[in-house]
């Protein structure tokens, strides 16, 4: 034989390993295409038929039937209420990859003029009004249920299993109720015998459609509830000096309270802000009232920190209202945690990222000070978040309705980059995991 022919042998006898990643790569970019138009279809009607957060019934339901006609292994119901967890074995049980997607829409009246808007109202803490998801939960699903479709008709490709998590609540649950991602976990989401490695999500944001944006560690902030009673000692106006102004104290706290972060933290580590968003007390201007109640929100994005303004905002508010003569009852409500990125598993999947962001638009971006309950399933095992851009086209940078908005706009264009961005991770990392070529 010669070595030309040698050469020839080896090259045919090494192709099939050399283009297998190829391969798979391939068959998501095909099913994908070939399920575009559907995908969107499942958005619209998702999106003409919000509901809050575990209130999903009929949400869950079209998820649920979804995963079951496409043969899933296994489809979980009522799942910290009205979640819905899907099993899709591949060619062996093992490694196990979980992605998630929310499912509730917000309180909020659309005003988007859309021929699909949402039309719901219902009843939110005693009032009438529309539901509508503005925080892009129905482009989550329906991304999540294109991977569904995709990686359901290519199992012989999947070296493991892949667990989806279609989440409710992560707006948060309805006073006087748990839910949400905290809830799932409890109820045992991440284990038994399909217990996910890793487990990936995305965050739809009003930036140029086909962007991806990521960045290790903390992407999306704590967010924790802030409660201050001042209490003085109630008197004529015209008299300060014979009672103790609870006004005045409340004053000077909320002024010494962005001294904590503009003079005691250090922002060369991660940004942080405290903001006091309602201040009630009084009824008459010329009463010095006997009691004002402050409401507000910390956000920080490294869990130490987070710690650490806890502790100082209670004692600078202490002291403060101790100067005056005034008592105070300071409580910080905790909320969700820092949304982290583990840093190892967001290196190696940056480059799938670049791979299929539109146009190669994979960005680290700057943290966002929004929050995400995805946090605590990050808390639990090696998770990545990363964010979608939607924005419509040709509306310039930074003019978009933002998240929340009633005119908030999800561009259908970016949801198969989407969908090829979760199928990507899961077979990447799942290749990784199992150790196949």
């Amino acid at each position: 034989m010669t070595n030309l022919q040698r050469t020839a042998v080896l090259a045919f006898l090494l192709t099939p390993m050399l283009g297998y990643a190829q391969s798979w790569q391939d068959t998501v970019a095909e099913r994908t295409s070939a399920i575009e138009t559907k995908v969107v279809a499942i958005r619209h009607d998702l999106h003409a038929h919000p509901e809050l957060g575990n209130r999903e019934f009929k949400t869950a339901a079209k998820i649920a039937e979804h995963l079951r006609a496409l043969n899933f292994d296994e489809v979980q119901t009522g799942v910290a209420h009205t979640g819905v967890v899907g099993i899709l074995k591949g060619r062996s049980d093992f490694p196990v990859v979980a992605l998630r997607a929310d499912m509730d829409g917000l309180p909020v009246t659309e005003k988007t003029g859309l021929p699909f808007a949402s039309k719901v109202t219902t009843q939110w803490r005693g009032r009438e009004t529309g539901v509508m998801h503005a925080c892009g939960h129905d482009a989550h699903m329906a991304i999540l249920m294109g991977v569904a479709e995709i990686l359901a008709g290519m199992r012989d490709e999947i070296p493991g299993t892949v667990k989806f998590i279609f989440q409710p609540a992560e707006e948060g649950a309805p006073e006087g109720e748990e839910g949400g991602a905290d809830l799932m976990i409890k109820e045992g989401v991440l284990e038994g015998p399909y217990a996910p490695g890793a487990i990936f999500g995305l965050h739809v944001f009003p930036v140029p459609a086909g962007m991806i944006s990521y960045r290790p560690e903390g992407m999306l902030a704590a967010s924790d509830g802030l409660s201050i009673t001042v209490k003085g000692v109630q008197t004529h106006g015209s008299s300060p000096w014979a009672g103790v102004d609870p006004i005045a104290v409340s004053a000077q706290i909320i002024n010494s309270l962005q001294h904590v972060v503009s003079r005691q933290l250090d922002l060369t580590t991660a940004p942080a802000v405290i903001t006091i968003g309602s201040i009630n007390g009084g009824n008459r201007g010329n009463i010095i009232p006997e009691e004002v109640n402050m409401t507000g929100t910390i956000r920080t994005l490294d869990p130490q920190m987070r710690t650490d303004v806890h502790a100082r905002i209670k004692k600078t508010v202490r002291l403060v209202a101790q100067s005056a003569g005034a008592e105070v009852d300071v409580e910080v409500h905790e909320g969700y945690p820092v949304t982290y990125n583990d840093p190892a598993l967001t290196a190696r999947m940056a480059p799938v990222l670049t791979r299929v962001a539109k146009d190669g638009q994979a960005i680290v971006a700057k943290p966002v000070l929004g929050a995400e309950d995805f946090s605590y399933f990050a808390n639990e095992i090696p998770g990545l978040f990363f964010g979608l851009g939607v924005a419509k086209d040709g509306v310039a940078p930074g003019q978009s309705a933002s998240n929340h908005s009633p005119y908030f706009y999800v561009n259908d264009s970016a949801l198969p980059v989407g969908m090829k961005a979760l199928s990507h991770l899961a077979l990447e990392w799942l290749h990784d995991a199992s150790d196949t070529p």
